[in-house]
């Protein structure tokens, strides 16, 4: 009897999850090459031959105010998703990252006989290291981007691999920051801003004001101050020109090429997040400023969710503050520029990190794709028959 094309479901929110599905699926062909792929997924995954029943952006929801605002519709999504999911009886279930969504689609199926696979741990490690139990009860497997989190599952008998970030492998270990500009039509001898508000336009309305009226302050001190903003899809880039001040010049909103612009950079404000991670790997000094909305913040604060000293990557990896945090009320357009203008007045601040940034770099570039893809395949085993 012939094997029928092994069937891997997949859901991936955001742009992020995007990338991540998309350097999956490659790999996954590689080892099982007429597989078939399906479920939530984005413009990358699609390109790599994914079967999209639904568009990654109908995930991307942050905070947990936010979140209950869109519940009605990601209830619909995930009600019908799961239960096109079981009649297409895939061999495996993969929910990349998106866990508020994720990780019920992975118990609903896990207890119906199908395996699960979460990849890219939540992150525990900031907020709830117990969760890792629970996490255990929906995903056969756990993939781990960073060395700090299967220690945590272990704790709780959860089967954890650490795979590396796959962002780690292909960025360079010494970005270009000539041809950065050069692409980007940028003189190499001006100061450049990077802006980066977030990928979500809850965070671009909450933050975007701030960072624009940060530039500003910046551009009184600097003359030759140009300000890049790479927006992740139309609806950022709209988001973006609609709160950009008029009265600010040499402001070049981009179509994406977030990591080009980071790289010809001076120095980056972003929000707390896949950015902070991006910059690290660019190389590339930077402030990171963040504001929860004020519900969220509020429900954070008073229930002590927040177990870590660090919120941005760079710092937690490190064990220390490399770079500045300014959170909630310390995330205002003048301690932002404060903590910006000795970066990009002197390049002597991002030489001094430098350094640090590669040794971190190198402890996450291990084939992160690859060693997914394999942690996926000891599961699935032979291909099924039809």
């Amino acid at each position: 009897m012939d094997q029928r094309p092994l069937r891997i479901g997949l859901v991936a929110g955001e742009t992020s999850g995007d990338q991540l599905g998309a350097g999956l699926i490659e790999a996954l062909r590689e080892r099982f090459p007429n597989a078939t792929f399906a479920g939530i997924g984005g413009d990358r995954m699609r390109a790599a031959g994914f079967d999209a029943w639904h568009d990654a952006h109908e995930l991307a929801v942050m905070g947990l105010a936010e979140v209950l605002a869109h519940l009605p519709r990601l209830l619909r999504v995930r009600r019908v998703l799961r239960e096109r999911m079981l009649a297409w009886k895939p061999d495996v279930f993969v929910g990349i990252d998106a866990p508020d969504f994720n990780l019920g689609v992975e118990k609903w199926l896990k207890q119906r006989g199908i395996r699960t696979v979460h990849d890219v741990s939540p992150s525990l490690w900031a907020w709830r290291q117990s969760r890792a139990a629970k996490i255990g009860q929906s995903a056969d497997r756990v993939l781990c981007l960073f060395p700090m989190e299967p220690p945590i599952y272990a704790r709780h008998g959860v089967d954890a691999r650490y795979i590396g970030h796959p962002l780690a492998d292909v960025l360079p270990l010494e970005p270009d920051r000539n041809a950065a500009r050069e692409a980007l039509g940028l003189s190499q001898d001006v100061r450049v801003l990077a802006l980066l508000p977030g990928s979500r336009l809850g965070e671009i309305h909450r933050l975007g004001r701030i960072f624009f009226d940060t530039a500003a302050l910046l551009a009184q001190e600097l003359s030759d101050l140009h300000i890049v903003v790479p927006a992740a899809n139309a609806a950022c880039r709209h988001a973006i020109e609609a709160l950009k001040p008029a009265d600010l010049a040499n402001v070049h909103v981009l179509d994406g090429d977030a990591q080009r612009a980071m790289i010809a950079s001076d120095a980056v404000l972003l929000a707390s997040g896949t950015a902070a991670l991006e910059a690290m790997l660019c190389k590339r000094p930077m402030v990171v400023g963040y504001r929860l909305s004020g519900l969220t913040h509020a429900i954070v604060r008073t229930f002590g969710l927040l177990k870590v000293e660090h919120v941005s990557l760079p710092n937690v990896l490190a064990g220390e503050a490399l770079v500045p945090e300014l959170l909630q009320d310390d995330c205002t357009p003048e301690r932002l520029a404060d903590a910006l203008l000795p970066l990009l007045r002197s390049p002597e601040p991002g030489l001094l990190l430098q350094a640090r940034f590669r040794d971190l770099h190198l402890a996450l570039r291990r084939d992160a794709s690859a060693r997914a893809a394999d942690a996926i395949a000891e599961l699935v085993g032979p291909a099924p028959l039809a």
